[in-house]
């Protein structure tokens, strides 16, 4: 029997990273309503209570609406550098070592804000991260899967000069009726690049669209993945070439994906042998960071402390670090565990 607490104990001693995090999504709605005032925009919420009850939705669309819509007052270096050092601090907290984040230049740079402003802010942050807190952070730059191919060719053009500060480029936004192939020459020249190739496929769309990521576009991770569970055949290849899944249960939670923690297949991909990870998605949205992902998913599926170092190993296996960076994190889960 597990001793009260000692789960708990565990998660906070245990070494993390972070895999699947869109920092726009950790935009909690005091900073938002603080930046608001500061740069003199007015939102639809009158006060705090208002804007913390619009937090709530019940699917992907509804949460994007409101996701967009936040990010309006985000306008100045200052704005990207000061939402990104508030979700490294939070990090910092649930014991997080190294974050591979997202961020939607599309979203910003269709209403305005420079590219360069948009991401020298976040690269700032991100300095300031590993020098001060010991965070190391990889920056990939998403596509918005519901704007068109050419449209992420251009913004591959003009993000040329920053190429060397990503690590890899994502897809995320809008997954139904937005294919992977879609964007196959798009994630052809990304590869040719020297990118890292990653992509949100299996949240609300089908397992086909697990397998084009995997199979045609030839991803180096899965982001989601739920509904790879749904077609064995594909389980048995994700299980052969270990291709990561970024695994989100308080998110899949709240976009109602599942309707009860307890059916989060992180378990069962576990015991599959699949190189599953826990991350938070879009903490601020969905109800939590990345510890409280692990307690609240370890407490409804009563997962072992096997598993949670597994998964703790999980996450710095299917980072992108360097091999030499990975054995020196596994040895602290190891160490901690």
């Amino acid at each position: 029997m597990k001793a009260p607490g000692s789960q708990t104990d565990l998660i906070r001693r245990l070494p993390k990273a972070e895999l699947h995090l869109h920092i726009e999504g950790s935009f909690e709605p005091e900073q938002m309503m603080a930046l608001a005032e500061r740069n003199k925009i007015v939102l639809p919420f009158k006060t705090l209570e208002d804007a913390k009850a619009a937090y709530a939705f019940s699917n992907l669309q509804e949460f994007l609406d409101l996701y967009y819509q936040g990010m309006q007052v985000l306008r100045t270096e200052e704005d990207f550098f000061d939402l990104t050092w508030a979700y490294l601090q939070r990090a910092k907290a649930d014991n997080v070592r190294h974050v591979e984040m997202f961020y939607d230049p599309q979203a910003h740079t269709e209403r305005g804000v420079p590219f360069g402003v948009v991401t020298d802010g976040i690269l700032a942050a991100i300095k300031k991260g590993e020098q001060e807190l010991g965070i190391t952070s990889y920056l990939i730059m998403s596509f918005l899967r519901h704007l068109s191919e050419e449209d992420g060719f251009d913004l591959l053009v003009e993000s040329e000069p920053w190429h060397d500060k990503f690590i890899g480029v994502g897809l995320d936004s809008s997954e139904m009726g937005h294919p992977p192939l879609k964007f196959e020459r798009l994630y052809q020249r990304c590869r040719e690049i020297g990118f890292k190739l990653s992509m949100h496929a299996g949240e609300e769309g089908p397992p086909s669209y697990v397998r084009e990521a995997l199979l045609d576009i030839g991803v180096d991770r899965i982001d989601h993945g739920n509904r790879c569970m749904e077609d064995p055949e594909l389980v048995s290849i994700l299980r052969e070439m270990q291709v990561p899944l970024t695994n989100c249960p308080l998110s899949n939670l709240s976009l109602c994906v599942i309707d009860d923690l307890k059916k989060s297949p992180v378990k069962a991909q576990l015991e599959q042998g699949l190189l599953v990870t826990v991350n938070s998605d879009d903490p601020a949205y969905f109800g939590g960071y990345i510890g409280r992902n692990y307690e609240q998913t370890a407490a409804a599926l009563d997962l072992s402390d096997s598993q949670l170092i597994q998964l703790a190993r999980n996450s710095f296996t299917a980072s992108f670090l360097l091999d030499a960076d990975k054995q020196r994190h596994l040895a602290e889960v190891d160490a901690a565990a």
